[in-house]
């Protein structure tokens, strides 16, 4: 498996050959457990290795965000999302600074068949990079049965398939909030998770870097359509004494963003098919928009780690440019 470091100084023309093929998304950069980014062109003239630096305790790298695959989807709004998926795929493995992992935020497959396990399972092991999955309701047998999931891409998770891992300084988060739905179809933590979560975060200290992992916003979006965590509230009091979180999500199939304190949300764009936006239309599901639009409207995002003393900037790019 490729795992990259970004221990050298990225030039001008590297940091645009990675920025700038289809599909690649947000550009995020922590400094040292402080809420902190880059404009791309800082991004670009930025050279780590000064004595402030080397001091801060996460070591620069970048990892990607899919979301929202959805194999075995056929209908109109995306007939061939493997197709989509692969072209992914595709550019991701052309990218001339590999990444050092890539997250999947939820959704691999449409109905949680064996069949499309298996396909999903076969195409993003192509990637050739580690992968930390969190599930969607979608990847949820009969709507309570995490175990299809559990078995090909949660072995050795806690629960329903929460877990948390370290990555060169920063603290990440895997939290399901897909099996036990709430009102109005708004996702839900339950105590035993969020009782392990603040176990999980009770040693780390606050500059440590934290990122959060789920399929359902943990922000209330957009509650009337079911975008939002119930106790999602009760999990960020026990991250708020953190100097930076950044929560990253599925489930709504577009960007949404918001910066809450030193807590920032951000939501991605499905691999497969668009949503409307909030309260836009009568409610949420597959939207149709016209065959040569798609690519517009989907793709990933992409993650830089790595030190700045500038306000969090986020750049966001769909699979069409």
């Amino acid at each position: 498996m490729t795992h990259h470091h970004l221990d050298k100084a990225i030039d001008r023309r590297g940091m645009l050959e990675c920025m700038g093929w289809a599909g690649t998304g947000t550009l995020f950069a922590l400094a040292g457990g402080i809420d902190a980014s880059l404009t791309l062109d800082q991004a670009l003239a930025a050279t780590p290795g000064r004595a402030a630096t080397e001091a801060l305790p996460v070591k620069p790298f970048s990892f990607l965000q899919i979301s929202d695959t959805h194999i075995g989807f056929k209908k109109e709004a995306n007939p061939d999302v493997v197709g989509t998926l692969k072209e992914t795929i595709d550019k991701v493995r052309q990218l001339v600074v590999q990444p050092d992992f890539i997250v999947h935020t939820g959704d691999i497959t449409h109905l949680a068949t064996p069949e499309q396990f298996d396909t999903a399972e076969q195409l993003l092991s192509e990637l050739n990079l580690p992968i930390h999955f969190v599930p969607g309701e979608h990847d949820i047998v009969d709507g309570t049965d995490p175990r299809a999931f559990l078995d090909r891409f949660g072995k050795g998770a806690k629960g329903d398939g929460w877990y948390s891992f370290d990555a060169n300084g920063a603290h990440f988060i895997a939290l399901v909030n897909v099996v036990h739905l709430a009102d109005r179809g708004m996702g839900s933590l339950g105590a035993d998770q969020l009782a392990w979560l603040k176990d999980d975060v009770a040693s780390l200290s606050a500059s440590t870097p934290i990122v959060l992992l789920s399929h359902f916003p943990l922000w209330p979006l957009f509650p009337d359509w079911g975008w939002g965590t119930s106790d999602g509230a009760q999990a960020l009091a026990l991250l708020k004494r953190f100097a930076s979180v950044t929560a990253l999500n599925g489930h709504v199939h577009q960007i949404q963003q918001k910066t809450e304190g030193r807590m920032v949300f951000h939501t991605a764009r499905s691999t497969a098919y668009p949503q409307p936006a909030p309260g836009v239309g009568p409610g949420p599901g597959p939207l149709v928009v016209p065959p040569a639009e798609l690519r517009s409207a989907i793709g990933i995002s992409n993650m830089l780690v790595r030190q700045s003393a500038s306000p969090l900037a986020i750049i966001d790019r769909t699979l069409a440019e």
